[in-house]
């Protein structure tokens, strides 16, 4: 019986191309996407761009561009990642300059305000720049954000509306007290729980549009454009139609009782979604979300990407040279979907030809050229609905992709590469199938028993690699057409 089921990345800054980073979180909330498709459920996969705030009206400043032109150019190139990276075709993507975001946004800050949430104050405050957030002393480390140390912390005197965060200190403990598995991996959901239960301070949400004009304007009050955050946490419903659509946010976002949507996010993000955004649901009177899945950073040599290192690594570069389901390869297996994990070239070239080139590349032209030499039956043509069924056959894998666990998930896959290429060095049916005989008879059998094997291993790639799943299972049903998968790179 098909569920719905609803996953939504982050939605990056339009403040600079796209890098490996974002790769990484777009690509492994695919898999998932895909693998839930595939499955039977009902999918709405969201993405877009965050497309206000003072970091991109100072960027589109500084260019001599008009800050709409300037969020127009940049969203397109998020937008081409869907085809570069060959992502899930019924890919939503929103863009929080749309009409229909500002209308939602405006609707969502009502619904707060009537609830008593929303609240006009004069303050000073620290602020970082490139987080868009506030900061205490005490997140600071030497004067700087640990996370921008680059960047001057500027100091903010005006007037603004606030949110009241600190009256949902409770509720949230309660609701992560009921929730065991909201925050993964279990030391980020720690992290957020000490965060909420040392006491929450409200958070400015608005800035003055004489000063910072490009956001969404308050309701009521022109003066006023909404914090960058507040405004763009919203997309989440969204770009589900809310709030005129309610069967379908209803359908995927689910409700208090059976909340539905799955939200992938970077650790600098965790306190924005699963605290403050957490709050500004309850407060608009909205279920909540049901799990936070938190990724590590993608590091270079040990080295935080950073533009001033010139160590920033692109994705699409990556894919021009070796295709999309090679970089999609790289990020399930080499990357921890959870923690830190360290990317350079010379990691990934070797683990394209190990693993990619002489492994899965390998075999498939191995048996592809064995079934063309001593096979007479062909395999029917591609079944796209094999997948559950297969799937049932390697349960390890269904448990971790269930998990998340998307690297080990790809460990096992590539276990049962290595495992057929072992167990035709074992067995050498290519010595034997041209006889005549008996023994000729067995090795058929084998090799139409490798074929069926490397086929189940194309339709558990589905998911992970789907161009690539797609070939083998085209090479399999006409194998008269055998072509490299992976030409070895040098």
């Amino acid at each position: 019986m098909s569920s719905p089921f609803y996953l939504t990345t982050t939605l990056p800054y339009v403040n600079s191309d796209p890098h490996v980073g974002f790769a990484l979180e777009i690509v492994h909330a695919d898999i998932a996407a895909r693998y839930h498709k595939l499955c039977g459920d009902d999918v709405f996969f969201n993405t877009g761009t965050d497309e206000h705030g003072i970091k991109i009206y100072r960027k589109a400043l500084e260019e001599g561009k008009d800050p709409q032109k300037y969020v127009d150019e940049y969203a397109e190139k998020f937008r081409a990642l869907k085809e570069k990276l060959n992502l899930y075709p019924d890919l939503h993507f929103i863009r929080t300059t749309d009409s229909h975001h500002k209308r939602a946004a405006q609707e969502f800050w009502g619904r707060c305000l009537k609830n008593g949430d929303i609240y006009k104050k004069n303050y000073t405050t620290k602020y970082c720049v490139g987080c868009e957030l506030e900061k205490t002393d005490s997140e600071l480390v030497g004067g700087a954000c640990p996370i921008h140390p680059g960047l001057k912390i500027e100091l903010i005197e005006e007037e603004n509306y606030f949110f009241r965060f600190s009256k949902y200190r409770e509720r949230l403990l309660e609701m992560y007290s009921k929730r065991p598995d909201f925050v993964v991996p279990d030391y980020r959901f720690n992290e957020i729980r000490r965060f909420v239960n040392d006491g929450l301070q409200d958070f400015s949400i608005s800035r003055l549009a004489k000063k910072m004009p490009w956001g969404v304007s308050v309701p009521d009050d022109e003066d006023h454009v909404m914090f960058v955050w507040f405004d763009a946490l919203i997309n989440y419903i969204s770009t589900l139609g809310w709030p005129e659509d309610e069967a379908n946010f209803t359908k995927f976002w689910g409700t208090v009782e059976h909340p539905n949507s799955i939200q992938m996010a970077g650790k600098d993000q965790i306190r924005q979604q699963a605290a403050m955004w957490q709050a500004m649901l309850m407060s608009a009177g909205l279920p909540p979300s049901k799990q936070m899945l938190i990724h590590g950073f993608i590091n270079v040599g040990g080295q935080k990407m950073s533009k001033s290192l010139g160590n920033v690594i692109d994705p699409i570069a990556i894919v021009v040279e070796y295709g999309a389901d090679a970089l999609r390869y790289y990020l399930a297996r080499h990357i921890h979907p959870f923690e830190d994990s360290d990317f350079t070239m010379d990691k990934f070239k070797e683990a394209y030809n190990a693993h990619l080139a002489n492994g899965l590349g390998n075999l498939v032209s191995r048996v592809a050229r064995m079934q063309v030499m001593f096979i007479s039956d062909r395999l029917k043509s591609v079944d796209e609905s094999r997948y559950p069924l297969v799937l049932d056959k390697y349960p390890q894998i269904k448990a971790f992709i269930d998990a998340f666990e998307i690297n080990q998930a790809t460990d096992e896959i590539w276990k049962l590469v290595s495992g057929l290429d072992q167990r035709i060095q074992n067995k050498e049916p290519f010595r034997f199938a041209g006889q005549d005989n008996l023994k000729g008879k067995i090795a058929k059998q084998e090799i139409s028993e490798l074929v069926l094997r490397v086929y189940d291993i194309a339709t558990l790639l589905k998911p992970l690699m789907p161009s690539t799943s797609k070939e083998i299972q085209k090479l399999l049903t006409e194998p008269d057409r055998i072509t490299a998968l992976f030409p070895r790179k040098e």
